[in-house]
């Protein structure tokens, strides 16, 4: 997959998707990881973009309708990655826990079956997972018909604005 436009202060569509596309998540992280890699952001800063991307992906995909969107975008001082919906309600936001959200609840531990369940769901998590991966730095605004989550990359990248 490979995006023919200028990382510009314009938004630069990297990948489109529907509800039919098949693996979206996976398809995603080819496409932000082949566009972040041409632009020569350090590995680091991929692996993060390219996790936190699968997770707002996989949102979007699952909670609002397409067509959906993928796109970067340069300002003077960062590179935004958008994920666009058709959606334009703002999911509520869980409070984001002050001790790191990978830890287990011990109300969970030795609890049979269904406390185990709860332990490994992986439900309800990708939001702090985002938060973790960009140190904060994400958000979303809404349109009349459309929503869009951001999430900024740093830019350890080389002199190229071309992808």
């Amino acid at each position: 997959m490979k995006a023919h436009c200028a990382l510009s202060a314009a938004p630069c569509v990297v990948w489109r998707w529907t509800s039919r596309t098949p693996d979206v998540p996976a398809q995603a992280r080819t496409a932000l990881r082949c566009a972040l890699g041409q632009l020569g952001f350090d590995r680091e800063a991929v692996d993060d973009a390219v996790l936190a991307v699968s997770e707002l992906v996989t949102n979007a995909t699952r909670h609002a309708v397409g067509p959906y969107e993928m796109r970067l975008r340069r300002t003077a001082a960062q590179v935004i990655c958008e994920v666009e919906d058709h959606d334009p309600r703002i999911p509520q936001i869980p409070a984001f826990p002050a001790t790191a959200p990978y830890a287990p609840a011990d109300e969970n531990r030795g609890g049979g079956l269904e406390a185990l369940g709860a332990a490994l769901t992986e439900s309800g998590r990708g939001l702090h997972i985002v938060h973790e991966l960009t140190r904060g730095d994400w958000g979303f605004w809404s349109r009349k018909r459309t929503k869009t989550v951001w999430f900024v990359i740093p830019t350890t990248f080389a002199q190229s604005t071309e992808m």
